[in-house]
């Protein structure tokens, strides 16, 4: 290591100062590594990543703690704080002040990046990692990317390279009832099942076993589990249960971590980088820091925890700031995550199948203050920031799926089906037609757990976009477009009975998953009521009329559906987890008649491949013209449906 490295390295594991918003320590593995093989990007010029061990320390007596649970209870380190550790990992550009003066921090999915996959068009991690930049938008853009590591329960060493976590304290002496929930996707038996927490003892634990979330649960013949050691389970499965079965398992547990320090490690780790001017911070120089705004985003999951932080007040640090000027949750539906609990399982996604009971999608589900009619409670995601002065603007991106899979309508609606506009600092936008996530490289294949096709339509065009506006927005207070969101008050939302017109091969049977009142203070949890769920109204070919139409819904060659049914032996007449269908239009004139099929057939549309092409270019330019969907991405969508790609339908 070179003197000068060294003296960096030094000066970055050093003691943060009390300016440092509990930030303990910065520690770097090494000093900063140059990545893409030093390439440089635009304007900004090359990047260097660093990855660190953050230690951050709470007070338990803060105020902005307090609803961090059991933290007074775990153990606390000599100045009566207690700490955790997150991994983090740092794209910064070369000369810092060259960037765009944006930190944009992600929430990892289960330890793993997808920004990559969803701007950038590449492969999962590679954009952390270093390794590959795909299109480069978000290094073209200037800005400094951060990764915070915040699941405790990944275990150490998991994806070691390619995944962070959080090393949170355990709470010592507690134990009390948890729950797991198994879905296996194949009729193997016996099966060995991880538990999130080890067993306290092992006397008294029960398994159940039903084929929908609304059956009961049984006890059948040939349905037995025996300890492989505090951790592992392992299962026999008796007959009559297809492949989707639902496991349930119940036990006494030990070792509860205090998981909720996930949102004060994005609060902490973000107002250390952005305000601490010392050589400990990677991103100041000279007494100056490089960036002077901050996004928090996430996709899925954590577009999950994106609303959980919001919702818990954790945007003002211990200072009395904002630390977030803008939170983008891509693709949370209406969910939060089961993250700041005793026993907490952050990965459990509630989806039309299963994990439909974890605390993950209770009230409340939009911004505005509203009222659950069934519990009398009033509360919004927004109250809290409010009452702070500390509330960022809001871009929420949802695909169609999660009208079926998370309970999306409730965005913008009551918890009766009612209308609500959203808050000023709020803006929603569904991605027409769009499956819950999809790569760049996607096309229409079969998977065998599903009935139609899997939908490849993807993201990132219009993220890119929304991208630009929400900077803009944060920035220079430019208005962003309007939402494009399914809404009852523009008759693009409808109650699921008879949506559909009679679509020859359309298997719809109004499934989707519900919004229930769930009680958790029993075991197994029971539900008390449930909410008005509305989904998309569809126009003649299927497609859903509200929301951000792409040329591929525009100019269509295809029914894209953000919902897709499960097929025989995986849990028929429910629905497949993040998966939408495709259904492609019929080729001839003579086809179409021969179906029966009263949409018009592909030639009737597009009698010659120029009409087609300059079908996809019109709707394209609309877009742009609407700041959806920036220039570059208009030419190469028009380029893709020269070349017959744009939908990346394979017959």
């Amino acid at each position: 290591m070179t003197s000068r490295a060294a003296g960096a390295l030094l000066g970055l594991s050093l003691l943060a100062t009390p300016a440092a918003a509990e930030v303990l320590r910065f520690e770097p593995s090494g000093p900063p590594l140059p990545v893409f093989e030093g390439r440089g990007f635009g304007n900004t010029g090359a990047y260097e990543r660093i990855a660190a061990r953050v230690t951050i320390a709470l007070d338990p007596e803060e105020a902005r703690n307090a609803g961090i649970v059991d933290l007074a209870l775990a153990p606390r380190n000599a100045q009566g704080q207690v700490e955790a550790v997150a991994e983090a990992v740092i794209l910064r550009p070369a000369d810092p002040f060259r960037g765009n003066g944006t930190l944009l921090v992600e929430v990892p999915n289960r330890g793993r990046e997808l920004a990559g996959q969803l701007y950038h068009d590449a492969a999962a991690n590679d954009l952390m990692l270093g390794r590959n930049p795909g299109n480069g938008f978000l290094l073209r853009q200037g800005y400094t990317l951060v990764w915070v590591g915040w699941q405790s329960d990944i275990p150490p060493g998991e994806g070691r390279g390619a995944g962070i976590r959080m090393e949170a304290p355990v709470v010592p002496g507690i134990t009390a009832p948890s729950r797991e929930e198994f879905l296996f996707e194949n009729r193997t038996s016996p099966v060995t099942a991880t538990l999130t927490y080890p067993a306290a003892r092992r006397e008294g634990a029960t398994l159940t076993v039903r084929a929908r979330t609304e059956d009961a649960r049984q006890t059948p013949p040939g349905l037995s589990f025996r300890f492989l050691d505090d951790r592992r389970i392992e299962i026999t499965r008796p007959e009559g249960f297809d492949a989707a079965a639902l496991y349930e398992f119940i036990y006494e547990a030990k070792d509860s971590t205090v998981q909720g320090m996930a949102f004060a490690a994005f609060r902490d780790i973000a107002s250390f980088l952005r305000w601490e001017k010392g050589p400990e911070n990677p991103l100041a120089r000279d007494g100056r820091v490089s960036v002077d705004r901050a996004i928090l985003h996430g996709v899925s999951q954590s577009g999950r925890v994106v609303r959980d932080f919001l919702h818990g007040g954790f945007n003002e640090d211990e200072a009395g700031r904002r630390v977030y000027d803008a939170m983008l949750p891509h693709i949370p539906g209406t969910r939060r995550s089961y993250t700041n609990a005793r026993f907490a399982q952050p990965s459990r996604n509630p989806t039309p199948h299963g994990d439909r009971h974890y605390p993950v999608d209770q009230f409340p589900f939009t911004y505005a203050e509203t009222e659950d009619h069934l519990s009398g409670r009033r509360d919004g995601l927004l109250r809290r920031c409010r009452t702070s002065g500390t509330c960022p603007v809001i871009m929420q991106t949802d695909s169609e799926y999660e009208f079926w899979g998370a309970r999306a309508s409730l965005l913008v609606t009551d918890t009766r089906g009612r209308h609500l506009d959203l808050p000023p600092e709020v803006r929603a936008y569904a991605l027409t037609g769009h499956p819950h996530f999809a790569l760049a490289s996607a096309a229409m294949i079969r998977n065998e757990r599903c009935a139609l096709p899997v939908n490849p339509l993807q993201a990132g065009a219009p993220l890119r976009a929304l991208l630009v506006a929400a900077e803009r927005w944060m920035r220079e207070g430019v208005e962003p477009p309007a939402s494009r969101f399914p809404m009852r008050a523009h008759g693009t939302l409808a109650a699921p009975e008879g949506l559909y017109a009679a679509i020859p091969g359309l298997p719809y049977t109004g499934s989707h998953a519900p919004a229930q009142l769930v009680d958790n203070t029993v075991m197994p949890p029971a539900v008390r009521g449930e909410y008005a769920v509305l989904l998309p109204r569809p126009d003649a070919d299927g497609n859903a009329l509200g929301g951000i139409r792409v040329p591929a819904i525009e100019a269509p060659r295809a029914t894209y559906l953000g919902w897709n049914p499960r097929a025989e032996g995986f849990g028929a007449g429910a629905l497949c987890t993040n998966t939408g269908g495709v259904m492609p239009f019929v080729a001839t004139r003579a086809e179409r008649e021969a179906q029966d099929d009263p949409g018009p057939s592909l030639e009737e549309r597009y009698p010659t491949p120029d009409s087609y092409v300059a079908a996809v270019r019109a709707a394209a330019e609309r877009l742009v013209a609407e700041r959806l969907l920036l220039p570059e991405d208009a030419e190469a969508m028009a380029d893709a449906a020269t070349a017959g790609t744009l939908d990346r339908l394979r017959r």
